[in-house]
């Protein structure tokens, strides 16, 4: 799992069956599709999903991206990770036991449980998406969402990064991890200065 909430390439490439996707320009139907795929989400998972959120730079309006629809639920922790199972089992949805883990910031100093998380590939039948499982007041789970709105409020900083983005995509249309050694360092970067903006406005999840 990458910095900005999203699959490393080796997973992406793996759970999308062999074929990687690459950024293309925004789509106003992103939303609708994302809160197509949430309602049965939210039918299934009642009270054990605390949030719902569309995540990932799809989330963003006007940012290049993936044609990949990402989804965060948050839980209260993973304890409920059988009732999880369960639930998401009658959409045909499947955990996948490899993925427990997201990407540490560099000079993170915390226990590397903070980081934890559940990933379930969804049914062939839906769009191409990512259901990523993260637990409340844990920073995996805020990161993706200050990283969202930190875009959405500087439409200056979401216009550079998409240039980067499509820009790496064009360079090395065939090296995933080129893509994510320039895009992880970036997403760092941005955060850094979306945390700023957050004490600045007293931002909260």
């Amino acid at each position: 799992m990458h910095s900005c909430g999203t699959i490393s390439p080796h997973v992406h490439v793996l759970l999308l069956g062999g074929v990687y996707d690459y950024d293309v320009p925004y789509d106003a139907r992103w939303p609708e599709e994302f809160l197509a795929l949430t309602r049965p989400l939210r039918a299934a998972l009642g009270e054990l999903a605390l949030r719902i959120d569309h995540i990932g730079s799809n989330s963003v309006p006007g940012l290049a991206a993936k044609d990949i629809i990402d989804i965060q639920v948050t839980v209260r922790d993973f304890t409920c990770t059988p009732e999880l199972v369960e639930k998401l089992g009658s959409l045909g949805y499947t955990l996948a036991p490899e993925i427990t883990q997201d990407h540490l910031p560099p000079l993170y100093q915390g226990p590397e449980a903070d980081w934890e998380k559940r990933y379930f590939r969804p049914p062939a039948s839906l769009r191409p998406m990512h259901l990523h499982i993260r637990a409340l007041g844990l920073p995996n789970q805020r990161y993706p969402l200050l990283f969202r709105d930190y875009l959405r409020a500087h439409p200056m900083a979401s216009a550079a990064y998409a240039q980067i983005k499509m820009a790496l995509s064009r360079r090395q249309p065939d090296d995933v991890e080129f893509y994510y050694d320039i895009k992880d360092p970036l997403c760092d970067i941005v955060i850094e200065a979306a945390e700023e903006w957050a004490q600045a406005t007293n931002w909260q999840i």
